[in-house]
């Protein structure tokens, strides 16, 4: 199938259609619709975007609390903390690297208003045992969706499960236009309010709609919708997410073998995924055996042109969560597993020969 996104972006151009709500953005709408089995999705100028309109539906005014991890990124809690509201660091499991659902209850007091599970890795968090929680405090769910589109938990697919869900499609994610995101919801009440809220809290969607004859301030807002190039470049690639998918996949599961003779050996560790989750292929990582070990193999790799990176460093260390947040009992496996990831290289077009140069220096330095 062939990428057409260019082809959009001439159209949007040629058609003088610049402004966001056009077409292209009501196509994207209804491709995560249908795929997502959402009723109502709005796409946004990023997953930063999403996770604010999300604490504006809810209504998050100071002084509550949403619990979510430490170890993600921080528009996770810069979205609440804008609210006034205090996020309540809980730590990760030591296998997916997901919000422990364990010690998720210990975390609720009576200001609790939300829990957001963030999908490490485009791997599902156990959101049956998330839900039930949240079900039971009256609690809402949004889901940091942000690495896990087309990633699935018992056939759900992410994002679709909780109250509200997120997406990103920047740069850096397997479904891209630059900078972007989205926000799925299926709640009619949410979906409305949503509808404002993008629009700098003003009904002009009604407006468009025939359903008003003019537009008007409603509530709180801002600017969240994308210009209609983004979307038009979204939307070609939309088109081809179950092929790039695929390809990430095949690339994910090429590391898993290749590599799993050194995990077998305890040298490394190599990424899990419960049984009943499937994921994108968003990210492959090992784990090393400490911080001084895992310094040592970075600057290796970089030694023979290959960049490895770490990732987040937890939340509750930094010096605005210590500021704005809290922690809910140690955060150990959120400090240990921070300091011993490494990422790989791993994109849409990756090839074998690539990924064998990676491999070999692996081994190289582990075994030698």
């Amino acid at each position: 199938m062939a990428d057409n996104s260019l082809f959009y972006l001439k159209e949007t151009y040629k058609n003088n259609c610049l402004a966001g709500d056009g077409i292209f953005t009501e196509k994207c709408h209804e491709w995560l619709k249908s795929k997502m089995a959402v009723s109502s999705a709005l796409i946004t100028h990023s997953c930063t975007a999403a996770l604010e309109m999300a604490a504006l539906i809810l209504d998050i005014s100071p002084g509550d609390e949403v619990i979510m991890p430490s170890y993600t990124f921080v528009s996770t809690a810069n979205a609440f903390v804008l609210r006034g509201a205090i996020p309540v660091f809980v730590d990760i499991n030591a296998d997916t690297l997901n919000l422990d659902e364990n010690l998720v209850e210990e975390a609720i007091t009576s200001k609790t208003r939300a829990i957001v599970p963030v999908h490490y890795a485009g791997v599902s968090c156990e959101m049956d045992r998330i839900m039930s929680i949240a079900r039971e405090h009256k609690l809402h769910v949004i889901e940091d969706a942000a690495q896990g589109v087309m990633s699935s938990y018992h056939g759900r697919a992410l994002g679709s499960i909780g109250d509200i869900g997120t997406f990103s499609f920047h740069e850096t994610k397997n479904i891209t236009c630059g900078e972007g995101g989205a926000i799925l919801l299926k709640n009619k009440t949410f979906s409305r309010k949503a509808e404002i809220i993008r629009e700098k809290g003003t009904d002009r969607s009604k407006f468009f709609r025939g359903e008003v004859k003019k537009y008007t301030w409603q509530s709180l807002g801002s600017s969240y919708l994308p210009g209609e190039m983004t979307a038009a470049f979204l939307l070609g690639q939309l088109e081809l997410a179950d092929q790039y998918t695929s390809s990430r996949l095949s690339a994910w599961h090429y590391y898993y073998k290749n590599l799993k003779d050194l995990a077998d050996k305890e040298l490394i560790k190599l990424p899990y995924v419960p049984e009943g989750c499937k994921h994108n292929g968003h990210m492959f990582y090992i784990l090393e055996k400490d911080l001084q070990h895992r310094n040592l193999l970075i600057d290796f790799l970089k030694k023979n042109d290959i960049g490895a990176v770490t990732h987040y460093e937890p939340l509750h260390l930094s010096k605005a969560g210590m500021l704005y947040g809290r922690c809910s009992g140690k955060l150990d496996q959120t400090v240990s597993n921070s300091n011993r990831i490494i990422r790989l290289p791993l994109w849409n077009k990756i090839t074998p020969n690539q990924q064998d140069k990676v491999i070999e220096t692996l081994y190289n330095a582990l075994t030698n």
